[in-house]
């Protein structure tokens, strides 16, 4: 997973293997973080995030965007900017239409989706109204909800080491895994690691 970037999508599917933003192309690649001059001090803010890259303050200006992925995929499609139309204000003021490279990360997750293996009906249904009643318990009763969050999670982790172990034990590569889970090749090599942990 690429870290640093300041992504605009998420999904609870895949969570933040999968994470999207718009990414900005300046003179057909992408420039690297912009940095913001605070004053003094050792640490220097910076961002990734597509409304930085304004021109001002001497950061680069954004010619075009694309969708980006935190697994790594790129959109093929750039949607560029017409800073006619922008003008001289911030990018975050600007009208700016995400709709394009939204779209197009939507279109990458739904072929991750479609290449994951699909969760048994009965046991999806179960996940589902697990997730909806700890959402009112959350409301109603939070510290019974945080107590049975951590009960998930422990069952979670136990059942996670034993189904990956048994995955290890087959000789599953981490790229089959990661493909299965859609997940990166990375988190399915600890999933894998973790079940001589267990």
């Amino acid at each position: 997973m690429l870290m640093g970037w300041d992504w605009d999508w998420w999904t609870v599917d895949f969570g933040d293997a999968h994470a999207g933003a718009a990414g900005v192309l300046v003179g057909g690649s992408e420039p690297g973080p912009v940095y913001f001059d605070v004053g003094s001090g050792p640490d220097v803010p910076s961002t990734t995030h597509w409304s930085a890259y304004d021109g001002r303050a001497r950061r680069p200006r954004a010619e075009a965007l694309r969708a980006v992925c935190a697994c790594g995929w790129r959109g093929a499609a750039e949607y560029p900017l017409d800073w006619g139309t922008i003008g001289y204000q911030p990018l975050y003021e600007a009208d700016v239409d995400l709709a394009g490279p939204l779209a197009d990360w939507t279109a990458h997750l739904s072929a991750v989706r479609e290449a994951a293996v699909p969760l048994p009906e009965t046991l999806a249904a179960l996940l589902g109204a697990v997730a909806e009643q700890l959402t009112v318990t959350a409301a109603d009763a939070p510290l019974a909800a945080l107590r049975a969050a951590g009960v998930l999670e422990r069952i979670a982790a136990g059942v996670g080491r034993t189904a990956a172990g048994a995955l290890r034990d087959d000789g599953l590569s981490a790229e089959s895994v990661a493909t299965a889970l859609g997940t990166t090749y990375s988190k399915a090599l600890v999933l894998l690691l973790s079940a001589q942990d267990g």
